[in-house]
């Protein structure tokens, strides 16, 4: 078994729409390897995969370097990945199966407490985030991270959505009649989506049309 850097905290039709989606993108992954699979959320919301069969530790691999997994051993120095669970002004807490903080220097996201760099790169809640871990406890998030959301800010805008799958975040841009605005919905997480605007696309106009429409947590990004 593996389980993925990514939850799913929905509940009754929803998890099941959600687990779905998530049983499809891992048979997009595992393509044509020789392996049976099974998908589950465990008590902490974090997504499992059950693989068995030849190929089933290739399969692991490949959903570890997409998604990111959770573990309870961590090395010093080495890479990991966590969903943002809560803020204050000093530090962003992640979930890795267990709490890991990273203060505001460890960010690396220039000026501002830490609660006012999740409002200025439109982090919703849940969101996956890379962290090189320290064992002294100065964990940082990782440059790759740090790059990704600089370019978010250097693009035309989006915004950001927790709580609903990619396939229903673009329904609801297209019932919303905004289709033509937007370049495409990214996917940060199962349940985490990143609404790419058009250049002329104003976004907080865009989450004011859509967010009625979506049970979610919505941030925009403004370049």
């Amino acid at each position: 078994m593996v389980v993925l850097a990514t939850k799913c905290y929905v509940a009754g039709d929803a998890r099941d729409r959600a687990t779905d989606g998530m049983g499809s993108l891992v048979a997009d992954a595992v393509g044509e390897l020789t392996v049976d699979y099974d998908v589950g959320v465990r008590g902490d919301e974090f997504v499992a995969v059950t693989l068995t069969g030849d190929d089933a530790e290739v399969a692991r691999n490949l959903l570890r370097e997409q998604w990111g997994t959770i573990t309870d051993h961590f090395d010093d120095g080495e890479t990991y990945t966590g969903t943002l669970e809560s803020w204050d002004e000093e530090t962003f807490v992640l979930d890795t199966g267990t709490e890991v903080e990273i203060d505001t220097d460890g960010l690396g996201l220039g000026v501002g407490g830490a609660d006012q760099i999740r409002d200025r790169f439109g982090l919703v809640q849940h969101t996956p985030l890379s962290f090189v871990y320290d064992a002294d406890g100065d964990h940082e998030l990782t440059e790759e991270t740090r790059d990704t959301l600089y370019g978010w800010q250097r693009g035309d805008g989006r915004v950001n959505v927790n709580n609903a799958t990619r396939a229903e975040v673009r329904a609801t841009v297209n019932r919303a009649g905004h289709a033509r605005d937007v370049v495409t919905v990214e996917r940060l997480g199962l349940l985490e989506q990143s609404v790419v605007c058009r250049e002329d696309t104003d976004p907080p106009g865009l989450l004011a049309a859509v967010g009625d429409r979506l049970p979610a947590e919505l941030k925009c990004v403004v370049p």
